[in-house]
């Protein structure tokens, strides 16, 4: 997560980055808990170095035939080897002590992401494209008004078979979704340089520990009977695949993309976007991660901003990128992009694709390293993560913006091969 060397070399900078996020100063507290552990230490190396000087002892004293100072000595090295023993476990709990109190604390942002509480703080980065214009006088229809009319989207059957949040899609509007997820995964695969992976969407709590998920926000996430968890995002499975490895510089940067479904509680948001498909408990995302060297990492992300602003230009649709405040960023992020696409139903623009750079705060918890060239000495990547977009959210923006007077939906240009030519639904 972080290192506790450099906490205690600028133990200011930490609290005021940690203040920046509307954390409590937290180094003074880091601080005491390794002194406590080293101390251990060092008691403990000491104990051992009296051990091995006791034991040679114990030779010189028989061999001098004093069994007395023998005995005593045999006594001494048993006490010290209980205490060494009894010493070691509590230098684990010490160890544990304080990586519990760092994986609760977010990582630290970057220098030029602006201060804010809250999403009121994010900054507009830039905008693409115009709202549509509609020829038809009525207000414009929302997502679920629109797949409902042309029976594509069955909310009813889904709460009968799945509880709230989940939705059945139907026909046409089934094979749209179908139809933006391939378009995505074939856009960065033979466009963007990245490298398609088909991961697993059950994990282990290791991968969620190393990507930031656990153990903080661990009522976010649907645990299975067997200690499994269903992946929230396929940036949990992706990232990990670098997990515990050492590469050389030449292998990064590591792109890699998945089409997955993901998997969310979504605790805390009761009463929230409850009409239609904004927030569900199942929904289909294309998922971009990066592993590269500290130096490339920033410019990776903006690279990873590009690929995601790109799937929406070809699609046809307005959004804007805004630079996410020190209040509203991700716990692992250090700098995060949110795209907004512009939705006419609902009058606004909604977030459908998040762009960070983590720094080195998730190769740390996975223990991911390179060893740069010329150097014998590795060092931790730095990784990065974003949506190549939301499939789920990408299907209302083209349903809200194609809609026609007739209730009917234009296909975009560039989904119309993966609809068998389809120019039109309904």
């Amino acid at each position: 997560m972080f290192d506790i060397k450099w906490i205690r070399e600028n133990a200011d900078a930490f609290d005021k980055a940690l203040a920046k996020r509307g954390y409590e100063p937290s180094a003074a507290n880091l601080i005491a808990l390794d002194d406590s552990r080293r101390s251990h230490i060092t008691k403990l190396q000491e104990a051992q170095e009296r051990r091995n000087a006791a034991s040679k002892e114990i030779g010189k004293a028989k061999g001098s035939g004093d069994d007395v100072r023998a005995q005593e000595l045999i006594d001494e090295v048993a006490q010290i080897k209980a205490f060494i023993q009894s010493g070691e476990e509590e230098e684990r709990k010490l160890i544990a002590a304080l990586e519990e109190a760092m994986a609760v604390i977010p990582n630290l942002p970057h220098d030029d992401v602006p201060e804010g509480a809250d999403e009121a703080g994010n900054v507009l980065y830039k905008t693409h494209g115009e709202k549509p214009a509609f020829t038809f006088n009525e207000a414009p229809k929302e997502h679920y008004e629109l797949g409902e009319e042309l029976g594509g989207m069955d909310f009813s059957t889904a709460a009968k078979l799945s509880g709230s949040r989940f939705v059945v899609l139907k026909g046409q509007i089934a094979r749209l979704e179908r139809a933006l997820g391939q378009f995505m995964i074939d856009m960065h695969t033979q466009e963007n340089g990245y490298t398609e992976v088909s991961p697993p969407l059950l994990v282990h709590s290791d991968p969620l520990y190393g990507t930031g998920q656990l153990p903080k926000f661990e009522e976010d996430l649907f645990k299975t009977a067997t200690d499994h968890y269903l992946i929230p995002t396929a940036e949990v499975p992706l990232t990990n695949l670098v997990a515990g490895e050492i590469m050389s510089e030449d292998q990064l940067p590591l792109r890699v993309t998945a089409l997955t479904y993901c998997f969310r509680s979504e605790a805390g948001s009761a009463g929230r976007d409850t009409r239609g498909m904004l927030r569900q408990h199942q929904f289909q995302k294309c998922e971009l991660v990066s592993v590269t060297t500290p130096e490339e990492s920033l410019n990776e992300l903006e690279r990873m901003l590009g690929c995601a602003e790109m799937i929406l230009q070809k699609l046809g649709l307005h959004y804007r990128v805004m630079t996410l405040c020190t209040g509203d960023m991700g716990f692992g992020a250090r700098k995060t992009y949110d795209i907004e696409v512009w939705l006419p139903g609902q009058d606004t623009f909604r977030e459908i694709s998040s762009c960070s750079v983590c720094g080195d705060f998730q190769a740390r918890r996975m223990n991911a390293r390179f060893r740069p060239a010329g150097s014998k000495q590795p060092v931790h990547v730095h990784t990065l993560n974003g949506s190549g977009i939301a499939v789920g959210r990408a299907l209302i923006a083209v349903l809200e913006n194609y809609q026609n007077a007739d209730g009917s939906i234009t296909v975009p240009d560039v989904l119309r091969p993966y609809m068998g030519g389809l120019e039109k639904i309904g």
